[in-house]
């Protein structure tokens, strides 16, 4: 994690609101899923953020993580282009796990410090690379505004094509529906870690 995700001292969220399971008393389809997620581009399980959620709901969390696994590891969208896209739309929502999981891998798909915090304050990177700023640019105007204009557009067109702007879109739209799962459900972060923004009151 850089440094400057864990500054703040904001306290971790309240108590999740689903019951907490273990995989010793996981039914059928709950280990069903589980091995589903292991075996799938992720090559883990992890009974925590989105994934412990989706086990309440086994059939829904195969087709999400399905689409989340796709949308993370096998599209045309550059690792860190994708990992930046992810941190703004933490940052839109205000995602603790969701901020704290994606910094570690964003600083090591490339995303500079420097850029990790002015995302995480609300501020535009304005120190990084030209593509950076593009999907930067895209992201808050389609957040802000529910649009994008034909000038954002063209900018993130030209550096991902088509297929890569269709598959931004779903990025968005999927790690948009992750942070509304944390953030409906309080998923709890690791035992220690601060949280990256300040609940609302």
């Amino acid at each position: 994690m850089p440094k400057s995700t864990h500054k703040g001292t904001h306290k971790s969220m309240q108590s999740p609101r689903l019951p907490e399971l273990s995989e010793e008393t996981f039914t059928a389809a709950q280990r069903a899923l589980a091995e589903s997620i292991k075996s799938g581009p992720r090559g883990q399980f992890k009974l925590s953020g989105p994934f412990a959620v989706y086990l309440h709901s086994p059939a829904f969390g195969e087709l999400a993580q399905k689409l989340g696994g796709h949308l993370r590891f096998k599209t045309g969208v550059p690792p860190r282009l994708s990992e930046l896209a992810i941190l703004c739309t933490a940052q839109h929502w205000k995602a603790q796990y969701e901020w704290v999981a994606h910094a570690i891998i964003a600083a090591k798909q490339g995303v500079k410090p420097e850029t990790i915090r002015a995302i995480q304050a609300g501020r535009a990177p304005k120190s990084a690379p030209k593509d950076e700023m593009a999907i930067h640019a895209f992201v808050k105007e389609l957040y802000g505004k529910r649009r994008v204009s034909t000038g954002a557009f063209n900018a993130v067109k030209k550096i991902l094509g088509d297929a890569g702007t269709v598959e931004l879109v779903g990025i968005l739209g999927y790690y948009a529906m992750v942070s509304m799962t944390l953030n409906t459900f309080k998923a709890p972060l690791p035992q220690g870690t601060p949280a990256p923004f300040a609940e609302p009151k």
